[in-house]
């Protein structure tokens, strides 16, 4: 049976209040001996609350000056550097979500842009995009261009040197040699070729609106001709 959710609010009623205190109280001791004996770490522990007349210590009221006192022994701004409040351990956690957030916006919009361009190769027209639309979409092609041209150096260089050591393996040398250069010929001539389509793609002779419903099916726009996502993302 899971555990259910404990709600984080100040309990209205008073026995309630004071048996859950009792019971955090012993779960927390529990909790700081457990770590002083496990890490070989000095700890303590002070409570206080109303329904004792005396603090509560742990392990002893000579254990927590021992502590106290190393404590203060450190310059100030060591003092404070890694305490903590409510207040402080909230607006940790805001910031944390808040990171989090703009970290799945980014991947959303990636992802969207990604399955646009994946539909404008399959013919979808491009009318539904607004200017922001188009320009986070030429920085996925480009990155995409970058990354294919790269891949393609690091082949023909490992293709070419695989030729130049073939070359210099026996008699057949001048042979390999010359199919190594025909080899290389076809590959640039076939570099030219695409590039010059994705030239033609990006800037067509033609308009290429389809209309209908052959429109771009990714929703960037909503009612009110609002882009959904910010510019942030982006160059």
């Amino acid at each position: 049976m899971t555990r259910k959710k404990v709600k984080l609010a100040y309990i209205t009623n008073d026995s309630a209040r004071k048996a859950t205190f009792k019971k955090r109280k012993k779960g927390l001791m529990k909790k700081v001996s457990e770590l002083s004996t496990l890490c070989g770490i000095e700890a303590c522990a002070i409570i206080c609350s109303p329904y004792d007349a005396q603090p509560e210590v742990w392990p002893s009221p000579l254990g927590v000056q021992r502590v106290l006192s190393q404590f203060q022994k450190l310059p100030e701004m060591e003092q404070s550097k890694k305490m903590m409040n409510q207040e402080s351990f909230l607006r940790q956690r805001i910031t944390k979500a808040s990171d989090n957030l703009k970290k799945q916006r980014k991947d959303n919009r990636e992802k969207e842009v990604t399955q646009a361009m994946f539909q404008c190769l399959t013919g979808k027209s491009l009318q539904n995009l607004n200017l922001m639309d188009l320009n986070d979409l030429g920085w996925m092609i480009d990155q995409n261009l970058k990354e294919i041209n790269k891949r393609f150096g690091t082949f023909q260089t490992a293709t070419t040197s695989q030729m130049a050591a073939a070359s210099m393996a026996g008699p057949s040398g001048e042979h390999a040699s010359q199919r190594a250069e025909v080899q290389n010929f076809e590959v640039k001539n076939d570099n030219l070729q695409r590039q010059q389509w994705i030239v033609d793609f990006l800037n067509p002779q033609e308009p290429s609106g389809f209309g209908g419903p052959d429109e771009m099916l990714l929703p960037f726009l909503d009612n009110n001709q609002n882009p959904l996502w910010s510019n942030n993302f982006f160059p």
